[in-house]
């Protein structure tokens, strides 16, 4: 089964860091290969554990998953981008 994934990856200092909220998964890499192949095998840890458990559906759900003809489907990202924020000092 094969799911689309919205995934954000930022810069932090040296390192890319993969983040999706989907999951609630992250991860880290010197480079941006790194850091995408990393998350790509997360994810595939993350789904055999929770198989290997039984509670698949259990924890998509309280992510915010919904199951359509028998298709998982993430939440959908509506907007990604920078707030400006007042943060006391």
């Amino acid at each position: 089964m094969f799911v689309k994934i919205p995934v954000s990856i930022l810069k932090e200092g040296k390192r890319f860091v993969v983040y999706s909220p989907a999951l609630d998964l992250s991860t880290s890499g010197k480079t941006y290969i790194e850091a995408k192949k990393r998350f790509a095998e997360i994810v595939d840890i993350f789904f055999e554990e929770i198989g290997k458990k039984g509670n698949t559906e259990v924890v998509l759900e309280e992510l915010g998953w919904k199951k359509v003809q028998a298709q998982w489907q993430p939440p959908v990202v509506i907007s990604q981008g920078s707030e400006l924020f007042r943060v006391p000092a």
